[in-house]
Formats: structure tokens, sequence, C-alpha cells
């Protein structure tokens, strides 16, 4: 009988323990962004000046590991994680361009993020969009561009996640996201529409039903899709 309450005790403490470092994660996370983001833009000089903020968050996220059972809390955590990650390694290389003047910024420089050295790409490609195949990501994951959609000045978090992941898409989409011309139905759309159509037309529907979906104005009739060339200068304040 003690063993199974000392077993229970021990897993009761466990669980205790994670909940609070995940809640503090986001607390913490939620803080930050709303010191150092403002109007989609980031504060990289002030970060740079001052960077306990950010790396506190950062070592917290080093020991937490979440399941992706746990959908909400495992999205709501890989999202933060990437964001983070994203101005940690714009702040490494600061003052800096733009992302893509750093070598492997994306593809090859790896974090120490939930118990695991990763790299920006394994965040997005492996951990979220396979794993539940929801082009919302886009529209979250910040990629410290300015052709990215904006970076929003609080933490993702895993009660809200679903309606901040919808606000975020109608803004892009109603946003810089489109340039539409109605009188000669064309649509000029970023370049993450091109890159990843895959993921906007997944069971068969067209890009046109994804944009149409989240749209304010709906499109009607046959319009002409191209894209814009993407803005890779760093989107600081």
């Amino acid at each position: 009988m003690k063993k199974h309450i000392l077993l229970l005790a021990i897993i009761l403490g466990t669980f205790t323990s994670y909940a609070q470092d995940l809640n503090t994660f986001f607390n913490k996370a939620n803080t930050f962004f709303g010191t150092y983001v403002s109007n989609g833009k980031v504060a990289y000089s002030k970060i740079k000046d001052n960077p306990k903020a950010m790396q506190d968050v950062l070592k917290l996220a080093e020991g937490i590991s979440v399941s992706k059972d746990d959908a909400n809390n495992y999205q709501a955590f890989w999202i933060n994680a990437y964001n983070l990650s994203v101005i940690k390694g714009l702040i490494d290389n600061y003052p800096t361009k733009s992302p893509l003047d750093n070598a492997g910024f994306f593809d090859k420089v790896k974090h120490s993020l939930g118990g695991k050295q990763i790299t920006l790409n394994d965040i997005e490609h492996k951990l979220l969009r396979p794993q539940f195949k929801d082009p919302r990501f886009h529209f979250v994951l910040v990629c410290g561009a300015i052709g990215c959609p904006p970076l929003i000045s609080k933490a993702y978090l895993p009660n809200t996640l679903n309606a901040q992941l919808e606000t975020q898409t109608k803004k892009a989409i109603n946003g810089s996201f489109l340039k539409v011309d109605t009188k000669k139905k064309r649509i000029q759309a970023s370049q993450i529409m091109e890159w990843y159509k895959g993921d906007f037309t997944m069971k068969g529907i067209k890009e046109i039903d994804f944009i149409n979906k989240y749209r304010t104005e709906k499109l009607e009739g046959k319009y002409k899709l191209s894209y814009f060339p993407y803005n890779w200068n760093i989107n600081k304040q």
C-alpha cells in the first residue's frame, strides 16, 4: 500500500512540476513578446542591450517536454519556441539585415528546446506541419522578416490557441498577404502560398477556396493567381 501511495505521489509531483514549468514558460513568453514586440516589429536593439528576459524564457524551454497527444500545449509550446528562437538567432548575429544573411539560420543552427537539439526547420517541417496538417501554422510561425505574417505581442496559449490561429489567418488573408484586383480578376499572394501550395490545397480544395474561407469580401468568379516577391529584410522596430 505504501509503495502505491509513494508511486502516486511521485506521479502527481512530476505532473505538477511539468504543469508549473509549462505555465511559467507561457507566462514568461507572454511578458517577453508584450515588452519587445509592437505592431509586428521586434525591438532587437533593446533585446541585444538587455538579453536576460530572452535568455530566461529560452533556458526554461530547454527542459520542457511536451507530447503531441496533448495537442494544444504541444502546438503552443513549439510555436512560441520557434518565434523566440528566431529572435535569438537574429540577436546572436545582430546587427543583421536579414535572417538569410546568416548561414544555416533555418536548417543548420541548432537550438536547445524541449529536450532536443533542433533547427528551426525541424520545428516547422517535422514537429508541426506534418503532424497536424494545419495551414494556419504559416500565419503564426514568424521567420524574422517583413515578408512574414506579423509577430503578435503576446504568447500563443493552449486555451486560446485555436482562436489565435483563426485571428492571425484572417488578418493575413484580409491584409498584406494578398493583393487583389477585382476588376482584372487577379490575385497576387505571398510566396508562402507558392512554396507550400500543398498545405493550402489539402483535401482537394483550391487556393481560392482557402482564401475565401477567411476573406471578409468573398472573391467570386475565376481569378488568376500569381505571387509577389518575398521581403526578407529583418522585421525590426
